[in-house]
Parts: C-alpha cells; structure tokens; sequence
C-alpha cells in the first residue's frame, strides 16, 4: 500500500552506480521473483532501507532503488523490479521486467547481474520465472526464499540437482531471518562472468519438463513439494466455508473498526494536549505579533488539528499489516471474488481495490496487473469510491462531534464505530454499483479466470509491521509538514487581509471569508456555511485538508470557544449537515493528485473528467438528500 500522501509520485529517479570500475565486480544488480515471493524483503535487507522509490518514465510501473555496502566497502546498485510470473510483456510489470534485464531502459541501464528470488515452498509455479531470466545470459544466483517455512513443512530441494538443470548456482535462503544472506553476499562481491551464450537453455522452458523435475524421478527426491501445514488447511476449511467464510469476514472488519475507534482515543488525546501545550509555550516566548498569529493559528492550528489522527490512522494500517501479513487478507480476495463477478469484474481488480483503502493512487497504479483494458478502466474509475485514510480524520472529526458514544452491540460494536463502518460500506456499495453500471454499458467485457496463490498462514514479524507503520508515519507527517501545511499559511494569509486600521480584519470580511461566501449559495440546500465552503475549496488539494482549514479559521474566532475545533463544528453545524458533510465525503472526488493519476493512466483527461463530474454529481445529490431526511 503506497502512500496516501503524494503517493504513487510520477518523479523519475536515475540510479547512480559506483561511478569507479572494479574487475570482476558487479555495478548494477537487478532483483526479479514473482509476486509474494520474499522479494522486497531480500531487498530491505541488503540495502539496510537505504533506498528510493520511484516510477520508470512513461509508465506508472514503481521500483525501488538501493545501495548495498560489501564487507570490502564496495557499494553495488540494487534495482527491486516489480513482482512478475513471466516475461512474456502481457502487462506492464512484465513489460518492465523484460526491458530491464534487456538494457533497454536507459535510465537504469543494463544489469550486470541478476538475484532470481523464488519461493521454495512453491517451485512448481515459481520456477516457471526461471527460463526466461536465465536465457539472459547474465550471471544469476537463484535464490529459494522461505526456507523456514520448507523445513517446518517438511519439504526438500536436491539444490545440487537443481544447479545443474539451470546452469546457474542456487542457494537455500530465509530473508526474514537473514538465513542464507551471506551466500547472497559472496555472489555479490565475486563479479562472476556471464553464462557462455552456448550453454543450453535450462530444462524449465515448458510446463510438462518443469513439473516432470519437481517430482519424485526414480525414487530420488529432487524437489518434495511440501503440503500445507494442518492448521492452515484446518483454518481454511472455516474462512473459506461458503457460509462461515463471509460471516466470519464481517466480524474480524467489525472488530477492527471498533478497536480502531477504542484503542486510538487515549492516544489520539495525549497527542492533542501535546499540541495544544506545545502551542501555548511558542505563543508564550514570542511578543504579540504577526508571526506568533501565523504560529500559533496557522501552523498550531492547522496543521495540529491534522496531527493528532496520526495514531488512529497507524492503528488502521498496522491492523490491516496483521491480517495481511497473516495472509488472512488472500482468503478476504478469494471471498469478494464472488462479488466482483456479480457486478462484472474480475477477481483482479479485488487487490487495487483493497489498496485504495490506504490511497486511490496506488490502487489506480496497481490496475496494470489487469490485462483487460475495459476492466483496467472501470477499476481506475470505482476505485477513489473506496474510503482511502484521507477520509479518516474528516470521518472521526464529524462522528465525534455528532454521534454519541453508546453501544449498539454491547461491548462490541459502538454507535461510533457503527458510524464509521457504514460509510466505508457506503463507500464499497457505491463503488460496486458504479462498476455494475459501467459493466453493463459502455465497459461491458468478458469475464477472465481469477487465479490467485494462498499463501500458508504465518505469524507477522515485529519488523515487518515496524517498517510498514515507520513508513505510513513519514508519509503522513510529509504531508503535514507540506501540503496541509502550505494550505494553513496560505488560509491565515487571505483571514488577515484587506487589513482595517492596520489590523486583521474579522473574519467574515477577510477575503476568506469573501470567498466563503461566493460559494455559500451554492453549498447551502445541503446545510453547510461559508466556513465549509473554504474547507471544502482547499481540501480539492487532499480530503483531509478541511480539518487543517478548519482548524486554521476556528483559531482565528474571536470567540474563545470556538477555539475547540468539535465545540465549533457543533455550533456552525446541525445533525443534519454534519451527515451531509459526511456523504458528500464518501463520494466526492476531492483529491487532485488521484485525477493527475487517472489521466496518466488512461492517456487523457476523457475519463478523469468522466469521474470528476460523476462523483461530484452523486456526492452532491446524496448529501441534499441526506440533509433533507436528517433535518
């Protein structure tokens, strides 16, 4: 899951190998596997996490680049290619994977070696990957990842046998416990010549031959493919039960909304008195002026306001990392399978969906796994409907301020948690509803096979979830200290001016307010004031921008009560268009670097103004009816 904050960034970064030219040594060393493979792990680990991320130009395909220090100083270049089954170029991963390993993507140039990381419990599939990378004729170390997991499934590999077979040198390895690195590294520092051009390509080049050598030949066990561990088959018999499947999924989403709700307050208010302490001390150490207003009301009070749904929105992805890492979130696929093909689409496009809940932008990328065009479309088009983290703060703000805390199931589920659950759901119902409508009409398409690995279920690692929750933390802190923070610079600067005797205005008379109230009329059958107006014209540069906007025009009330960003709300908005306000969320499209993402994508703006009109048009609707009944 990308980032949410200037994730899926269309920059191109250049990598820059050792510029001095050692004999035998590697500069540039590519890493290729499928998918799930243990891939990006092997990577963090060599690199130590000194890495970028970036896209290849003309495409929306990402890779990280990396640098990885020898134990004699020397410093070679790792490229972390996307996960691919083949090279075959029917997607854009493939297509990327194949030029990169052909030196056609000059940017990167030509590997001098590669790292084929595969899945050890897995070959009958993964050594499928190996022909083609190996007919390279670079130098390859084949690496079987999840060694672990090998012996504690009983499984073996002749990696001898499978050496010759492949003419290349094959290592047993466990990324996550760093097993087996120190070969890794060996074959890094050798600088090992290419394979001979008349060296005969290896026995895997078709189906039949591979799963011919991953069997038992004449009693010898070259490869014994290892069986699910019983407790995995055991679990799956219950998550995978046509009827205790589905119900079982709705309580685990229940409890992690609810814990969400629960588990985040305490910090969520710790964090807020830090701000508002914090806030008070700058305010004390400088003298009334127009830098401690800006300090104190636009960067405290904007930007503050934001910060402190930081724990709540970690709590989010570190539950999501847990059910993900366990490979829960593979059988949650498997079961939504049946209603992506009840609406037209393919099992496919269920991953991008569920990585729009961090961002629509990397949902949008993910899309060019799906080689149907008109799926790949209608996926880009439904996605932003799914409630990406942006909506979170927006969300809690509004149900904190407007729904009361009680229970709805006992200790299980509260009217807030309630709340927030049925927007997502409004969120997922509207998006399956748009991909019904455009299925059946101008996207209409065959429907194409769902194949999908189930991973065996595993116990996540500290690091993994410390690294994912260390990442969503930069992320969202970027964000803050950029675009939500030039947004509450640029809202204080139009607050303070024309000035009136030299001194701010009120606000109602600021341009502010001025152009607050431009757009009033426009915004008021759905019960929202000119204050909304602002925040909804700012958070067009990311949805949770409104709080900061917010957050910036209540500090500047004269009205000390207004101070209190929920105390304010409540009084400048009803029930009624708090819900409203709520909806009009759910579906808006009110983010610009999603539409920027969407016209790359498609290759023009047709289909990014298709969406932006779309979404505003139900949004709109919906929030008037919304505020209607409400009222």
């Amino acid at each position: 899951m990308s980032d949410c904050a200037g994730c899926g960034s269309a920059n191109t970064a250049t990598l820059s190998p050792p510029t001095e030219s050692v004999a035998g040594a590697f500069r540039l060393v590519a890493i290729v596997g499928p998918p799930n493979s243990g891939k990006s792990t092997l990577f963090n680990q060599l690199t130590g996490m000194r890495q970028k991320v970036a896209n290849f130009p003309g495409v929306t395909v990402e890779h990280r680049l990396g640098k990885a220090r020898l134990e004699d100083g020397r410093e070679i270049a790792l490229v972390d290619l996307p996960g691919v089954y083949g090279l075959s170029s029917r997607s854009e991963d493939e297509k990327v994977a194949h030029d990169v390993l052909n030196g056609r993507r000059p940017e990167v140039g030509r590997p001098d070696a590669v790292l084929l990381i595969l899945d050890s419990t897995n070959l009958e599939r993964h050594l499928l990957l190996a022909a083609p990378v190996l007919s390279m004729g670079l130098p390859t170390l084949v690496i079987l990842n999840m060694a672990d997991d090998l012996r504690q499934r009983h499984g073996h590999v002749d990696l001898a046998a499978l050496s010759r077979q492949l003419g290349a040198s094959v290592v047993l390895a466990s990324a996550v416990r760093g097993e087996g690195l120190d070969d890794v590294r060996r074959f890094l520092a050798s600088g090992l010549p290419a394979r001979k051009a008349n060296v005969e390509l290896p026995v895997l080049n078709d189906i039949p031959r591979c799963r011919e050598w991953a069997s038992r030949v004449g009693g010898d066990a070259r490869y014994h493919a290892p069986a699910p561990p019983l407790w995995t088959r055991r679990l799956d018999s219950v998550f995978l039960h046509p009827v205790a499947g589905p119900g079982i999924f709705l309580l685990v989403v229940l409890a992690v909304f609810q814990t969400i709700f629960k588990a985040a307050v305490p910090l969520m208010e710790g964090l807020q008195f830090l701000v508002e302490r914090s806030g008070l001390a700058v305010a004390g150490l400088l003298p009334d002026s127009p830098l401690r207003s800006l300090l104190t009301e636009g960067v405290w009070g904007g930007v503050g306001s934001v910060i402190v749904f930081l724990p709540q929105i970690l709590l989010l992805f570190l539950l999501i990392g847990i059910l993900e890492d366990s490979g829960y979130l593979a059988r949650a696929a498997l079961i939504a399978d049946r209603t992506m093909a009840k609406v037209g689409l393919q099992g496919k496009s269920f991953i991008p969906l569920l990585s729009a809940y961090a961002c629509a932008v990397p949902a949008i990328m993910a899309t060019r796994t799906i080689e149907n065009k008109r799926d790949r479309i209608a996926t880009i088009l439904i996605a932003p409907f799914i409630t990406c983290s942006a909506r979170l703060p927006v969300y809690t703000l509004l149900i904190a301020a407007f729904i009361p805390d009680r229970p709805v199931l006992g200790a299980f589920l509260g009217a807030r948690a309630a709340t927030l659950l049925g927007l997502y759901v409004l969120g997922f119902l509207a998006a399956i509803g748009t991909a019904r409508l455009l299925k059946s009409t101008i996207l209409r398409s065959g429907r194409a096979p769902f194949v999908l690995e189930m991973p065996p279920y595993r116990w996540p690692t500290l690091r993994s979830l410390g690294l994912r929750l260390f990442d969503r933390a930069k992320v969202f802190l970027r964000r803050a200290g950029t675009v939500i923070l030039g947004v509450a610079i640029v809202i204080w600067l139009l607050a303070h001016i024309p000035l009136q005797d030299g001194k701010a205005p009120p606000i109602e008379q600021s341009l502010a307010g001025t152009i607050g109230r431009v757009v009033e009329p426009v915004i008021r059958p759905l019960g929202f004031n000119w204050r909304i107006g602002i925040g909804l014209i700012t958070s067009l540069a990311a949805r949770e921008v409104i709080v900061g906007t917010l957050g910036t025009i209540y500090g500047m009330d004269s009205d000390p009560e207004s101070r209190d960003l929920q105390g304010a709300i409540q009084k400048d908005l009803t029930t009624g268009g708090a819900v409203a306000l709520l909806i009009f969320f759910a579906f808006a499209m009110q983010c610009m670097s999603t539409l920027a993402v969407v016209r790359r994508e498609t290759g023009g703006w047709k289909w990014p103004a298709i969406q932006f009109g779309y979404m505003t048009v139900v949004a709109y609707l919906s929030a008037f009816i919304a505020y209607r009944i409400f009222s």
